[in-house]
């Protein structure tokens, strides 16, 4: 894969705008999501992730905002039937679903199956 190619990888990572949680327990959340969602396919051997990890100071994540835990499930049902690897975080002890990353993939291949999504703000 050229670098022209790694330029376009992006991960999403898709977090509850529902919850009532200090900002910076919710964007832990999202990290702890990104980071299993990259060692738990890195491991596998999947291509994209490690010709993300390559380059990681021209890594892109785009975080967006789920309403609720149903549209939550929601997007990992389209990311499945799509097959599209992901990390659904949930959040222990409490068992919170909070949000879910997936792996890096073409942007042209994750967009159109977001888009209905706002940018979490």
């Amino acid at each position: 894969m050229s670098s022209d190619v790694s330029q376009h990888l992006v991960q999403y990572i898709v977090v509850r705008g529902d919850l009532q949680w200090p900002v910076g327990a919710l964007i832990g959340n999202a990290c702890h999501a990104s980071v299993a969602a990259i060692v738990r396919h890195m491991s596998s051997g999947d291509k994209h992730t490690i010709e993300y990890i390559q380059h990681l100071e021209s890594m892109t994540k785009v975080v967006l905002k789920a309403d609720n835990e149903e549209v939550l499930r929601d997007v990992c049902h389209k990311l499945s039937q799509n097959s599209i690897a992901y990390h659904l975080w949930t959040e222990q002890p409490e068992g919170i679903i909070t949000c879910v990353a997936t792996t890096p993939r073409p942007r042209d291949v994750l967009k159109p199956l977001l888009n209905h999504l706002k940018l979490f703000k």
